[in-house]
């Protein structure tokens, strides 16, 4: 019994260790591949598909500064203000959720990046445990820019598709760094389900969005931009 003990304190330790060095060297280092990439293709695979896996990274100098303003407008306006948690979001999702309405989230960027780069999709209590902890992590350990980077590489951004480079080609055929304002903002309304929102081809419903992000885009341009 007391192997078994020794066996799983050494195990958690190590892997309190392991993922600190991980954040520590994806300061710097670009992320190669990430837990939902491979779980995409294992989820191919067992469909009779083609594993799809179009992932290629740019630094954040390289790709339009209009992508990052279109997703910090669509998906966390306060991302510059907090420390990785909105409080007051969580707060007002968790009254809706309470009362019957639909379903809302309220993960901000910061989160979202810890989730896409160490962890794997879902809804269980460990697994929001674990993204609370490396949010907190990456705050620590990385700046804004840094961690707007990281999620405009890593997130999944449509079938098979990871990040700014690979939507940019497999969408719009142009590299990162030409996204219009138009395109990023479609990407950035497509964020929440990518996968069933496609910014290759817009409903009537995503265009409505994109019209509604450029709005808030243009309101944001009025404060400092550190992703320029």
């Amino acid at each position: 019994m007391k192997t078994i003990i020794r066996f799983f304190r050494r195990l958690v330790v190590g892997l309190f260790l392991l993922s600190i060095a991980l954040v520590v060297a994806y300061r710097w280092l670009p992320v190669p591949v990430t837990p939902l990439m491979l779980i995409r293709c294992a989820q191919q695979v067992k469909n009779g598909q083609r594993p799809r896996l179009r992932h290629t990274w740019k630094p954040l100098s390289q790709i339009s500064p209009q992508l990052p303003l279109a997703v910090w407008a669509a998906e966390d306006q306060k991302f510059l203000d907090h420390h990785g948690f909105d409080f007051k979001a969580i707060s007002q999702a968790y009254d809706s959720n309470q009362a019957g309405g639909k379903l809302r989230g309220a993960s901000t960027i910061s989160q979202q990046t810890a989730k896409n780069v160490f962890l794997w999709p879902g809804r269980s209590w460990l697994r929001k445990g674990l993204e609370a902890y490396f949010t907190v992590l990456i705050e620590l350990c990385w700046n804004k820019r840094r961690i707007m980077e990281v999620y405009l590489n890593s997130v999944e951004m449509g079938d098979g598709i990871y990040g700014a480079q690979a939507v940019a080609r497999n969408h719009f055929g142009c590299d990162a760094g030409q996204l219009t304002r138009q395109q990023a903002a479609l990407v950035a309304v497509s964020l929440p389900n990518p996968r069933k929102w496609d910014s290759a081809h817009p409903t009537p419903y995503l265009r409505k969005r994109q019209q509604w992000c450029i709005r808030q885009m243009r309101n944001l341009q009025t404060l400092p931009n550190p992703f320029k």
